[in-house]
This record gives structure tokens, C-alpha cells and sequence, in this order.
């Protein structure tokens, strides 16, 4: 074989692009008054730190756009990367701060409005003033067969199934509950939008960190009692509770 034909079959095999879709917290922003921004966020992160350490965000711009508030893009970026969250684009904005992101190298979103906020999972959404309407949310519920492998991050807007494993370094997060049929040795996040009657079920317990309702236990916490049987863990008076089935 020639040299040059092993180059070429060596470059070939070195990298692919590929289509593939993920779950990406959405940061609505309905406010232009930085400290209070600064506040929520505060308050938020404290409830859950690990969830939101390193989190990949989607700055959402179309509400504070449509009042006409022009708020200072590039101070929310700074803000939000002091927080240790990471803006890795932005959605609704106008031409001004569509260039001024492409320059901080945050692409800008060309999704429309509800379409692109609706199909992703929301982190919290900071509010001026609290909405006189509410809309009865869509139950999607998720099952996966195959095992949640490290590195990887599951979301589901209500309930999540696993019928393998979850490794270790491996995420998964649920509006609802979560049911791990094999070992759970990655993060578990129940009830991230704040449902504190959301549960973990897991055949085998030996997470890094287990949160329902922005509550958590992390590994140091666990590893004081061994969990050989499937556990059940749920929240009450603002504590984790862990049962053996």
C-alpha cells in the first residue's frame, strides 16, 4: 500500500461532522437591571450549584426585545461567565446584538421566538413582573433502552426512564422522576423545575450526586450508608430521604 493512500485513509478517519440534537438550558431575560439579574441568579445557583456549575446556556432576548429595553449584552455575557454558566449563543436578538455576540464568539440563534424557546428546557426565567396568564404545560415524558454513557447529558421535560445504566460522569435530569433500572453512578436531577413531589428510583445507588426540588446529596454524603437493593429517594421537610424497595 502506498504511502499516500494511508494518508489519505488516515485523514479520512480522523474526524466526521455530524447531525444530532440536545437539550440546552434557556436563560429568558425580562429585565434589564443587571443587579437583579445578579440576585435571581444568586439565588437560583444556591439552590442547586452542581446542576448549574459549567452549564452550556441559551440567552433568550425576545421578550426584552419586544419592550423596546435595550440591555447591555455584553455585561450579561460577563456576568453570567463570573457565575461559571457558559452562553454558548443567543435567540431573539436584533442586528446590533446578533454582531456584538459573533464578536465574543457566541453564535446568534436563528430560530424564531416560541418555536425555539418551547423546544428546549428552561433553567429559570428571570421575571420583571410575575404573568397574569399561565399555560398548562405539555407532559413529555422520555424512555431510553440504551445505557447513559460518560459525558453525556439527558434531559426530559416530565418523567425519564432508563432500562441500563447510568456511568459515572454521566447526567440526567427530569421535570418529573426518574426510574434507573440498572446502576446509577452519574448525576441524577429530579424535579428541576422546582417539583418537590418528584422521586428517584434506581435499582443500584452509587451516584456522584442526587438532587430533587434543587436539594441534593452529593457522593461524600451517600457513601456514609452502603445501597446494595434498589433505593427510593424522595424529599421531605427539605431533606433527602434514601429507602430501600
Amino acid at each position: 500500500m502506498s504511502t499516500d493512500t494511508e494518508a489519505s485513509r488516515y485523514k479520512k478517519n480522523t474526524l466526521e461532522f455530524k447531525s444530532t440534537s440536545f437539550s440546552v438550558p434557556v436563560l429568558s431575560i425580562y429585565s434589564i437591571d443587571l443587579k437583579q439579574i445578579d440576585e435571581l441568579l444568586d439565588e437560583k445557583i444556591a439552590q442547586a450549584p452542581d446542576f448549574f456549575k459549567h452549564s452550556p446556556l441559551l440567552i433568550d432576548l425576545h421578550e426584552i426585545n419586544a419592550q423596546y429595553q435595550a440591555i447591555d449584552l455584553s455585561a450579561l455575557i460577563k456576568l453570567l461567565h463570573a457565575k461559571n454558566l457558559i452562553p454558548i449563543a443567543i435567540s431573539g436578538g436584533n442586528e446590533d446584538q446578533n454582531n456584538l455576540a459573533i464578536k465574543l464568539n457566541i453564535p446568534a440563534h436563528t430560530l424564531r421566538g416560541a418555536n425555539s424557546a418551547n423546544n428546549t428546557p428552561k433553567a429559570d426565567t428571570i421575571l420583571q413582573q410575575a404573568p397574569t396568564t399561565k399555560n398548562v404545560p405539555t407532559i413529555e415524558n422520555k424512555l431510553i433502552s440504551q445505557p447513559i454513557r460518560s459525558g453525556q447529558r439527558v434531559y426530559a421535560k416530565g418523567d425519564l426512564t432508563i432500562l441500563s445504566h447510568v456511568s459515572a460522569g454521566a447526567e440526567i435530569m427530569a421535570e418529573g422522576n426518574i426510574h434507573v433500572y440498572g446502576a446509577l453512578r452519574g448525576r441524577a436531577l429530579a424535579g428541576v423545575q422546582g417539583n418537590t413531589e418528584s422521586r428517584i428510583f434506581c435499582s443500584l445507588l452509587q451516584a456522584e450526586l442526587i438532587s430533587i426540588a434543587g436539594h441534593y446529596k452529593t457522593s461524600e454524603e451517600l457513601d456514609k450508608c452502603e445501597h446494595t437493593a434498589p433505593v427510593h429517594i424522595f424529599l421531605k421537610d427539605q431533606a433527602l430521604i434514601v429507602n430501600t424497595l
